[in-house]
Order: C-alpha cells, then structure tokens, then sequence
C-alpha cells in the first residue's frame, strides 16, 4: 500500500470551505477511485487553521491514477484559494504488511 500524510495550513474565516471540499473530495474518490482505500481529514488538535490529510492507496499506480483524476483537481481548484499547501509529512509504501 502506498500512503502519505499531507498538511494545509487554511486561512481561519475558510476553515469550513476546507474541510466541505476536503471530505467531499474523500467521498468521491472512495467511491469511485477502485485503488483509493482511505482518505481522511484530520483537524490539529493545537491550531484550529491546520489540517491533515492522511490517504492511502493500493498503490503508487493507485495514487498516480487519483492525482491525474477529476476529484484531485477539483480539489486544488478551490482549496488553493484559501490554503497553504500540501506540506508533505509523510509518504511512502507499506513493508510487509498489517502487523
């Protein structure tokens, strides 16, 4: 599996924008993205503008194939209006499984 964790930082009167188009974009792909496995909006529990995205997908294929996709683009389309971002934190693949 291939994953990351993403950070946005989002400017504090479009808190809510970020967070509808965020899940929005989760729910579209995970519905129609075959390799998208989990996609989730994660808010930072000190600092009310700062956002995360932890995603995953079957793998690097899986991801290219979203980020290529019509719900990425919508995406970046909106958010990059009101958010910083994506800082990334985290990306990789799985090894070796579930433990």
């Amino acid at each position: 599996m291939y994953q990351f964790l993403v950070s946005f930082t989002v400017r504090p009167e479009r808190r809510d924008d970020f967070v509808r188009v965020a899940r929005r974009t989760a729910r579209e792909s995970l519905a129609h993205e075959p390799g998208s496995l989990r996609f989730e909006v994660i808010a930072d529990e000190q600092d009310p503008d700062l956002f995360y995205l932890n995603e995953v997908y079957a793998d690097l294929d899986a991801f290219t194939a979203h980020a290529t996709g019509p719900y990425f683009g919508a995406f970046f389309a909106e958010a990059t209006e009101y958010a910083e971002g994506p800082t990334w934190l985290m990306k990789g693949t799985l090894v070796g499984g579930a433990a």
